[in-house]
């Protein structure tokens, strides 16, 4: 990709190859592409902490991608999603996904918006608003997930009313992940945990899958 260092492609595709996510010729460029534009639009409104190219493609593309193999779709909520993570990566990597990036950050819903035109995403609707005012698809989405956006009781008590009766919400989180699952109200269980290794990151990313309980005692 034209203005990235060779080292930012050759991290890419190691680190997509680690998590055994084949990519086809036009995905891999769009990947790239994202990692340009946040690049570019960070120097002038400081989208991420995170400067250099080579480490968006770690902390961001691929600690996003980390989490497909959970997304089943067919729609996606991307609650607090700043600069569009994971909604974006996720978009370009299954297609057949409906995501919505809420965020209520007027710089970064801008930069959604380019991305979402520059990288030609029919996918993708960038969407800002405040999470208490935001009016979901009817019936609610089948997957809302969130990246570090608040603790996992307010996480679900702001979006409680978005996720479809046999939802689920994703939660990607941090190592205080164990003193936050005490906050969760009774009717939300905790469907699955999952420690996912991001390539060329230290440590795990814990991502918690939670459902309404009705919905989870009701699965075989």
């Amino acid at each position: 990709m034209k203005g990235l260092d060779a080292t930012v492609e050759a991290r890419l595709d190691r680190g997509l190859a680690a998590l055994d996510i084949p990519v086809d010729a036009e995905q891999r460029a769009r990947l790239l592409a994202l990692v340009g534009l946040l690049h570019k639009w960070n120097r002038a409104y400081n989208l991420t902490a995170v400067r250099a190219p080579e480490e968006m493609v770690s902390r961001h593309l691929l600690d996003s991608a980390a989490v497909l193999p959970f997304v089943k779709g067919p729609t996606l909520l991307d609650v607090g999603s700043g600069p569009g993570l994971p909604g974006l990566v996720l978009a370009i990597l299954k297609p057949s996904l409906g995501v919505t990036l809420l965020d209520s950050n007027g710089k970064k819903v801008r930069f959604q918006r380019q991305a979402v035109m520059e990288l030609g995403l029919t996918n993708v609707t960038p969407v800002q608003a405040r999470v208490e005012t935001f009016t979901p698809i009817a019936g609610g989405y089948a997957q809302v997930i969130s990246r570090a956006f608040s603790s996992l009781g307010d996480f679900v008590a702001l979006t409680a009313s978005l996720v479809a009766p046999d939802g689920e919400w994703l939660a990607m989180k941090g190592p205080a992940v164990e003193d936050e699952l005490a906050g969760l109200p009774e009717e939300v269980v905790v469907a699955a945990r999952h420690d996912l290794e991001v390539p060329f990151a230290s440590g795990s990313r814990p991502l918690v899958v939670l459902r309404h309980r009705a919905s989870s005692e009701a699965r075989p």
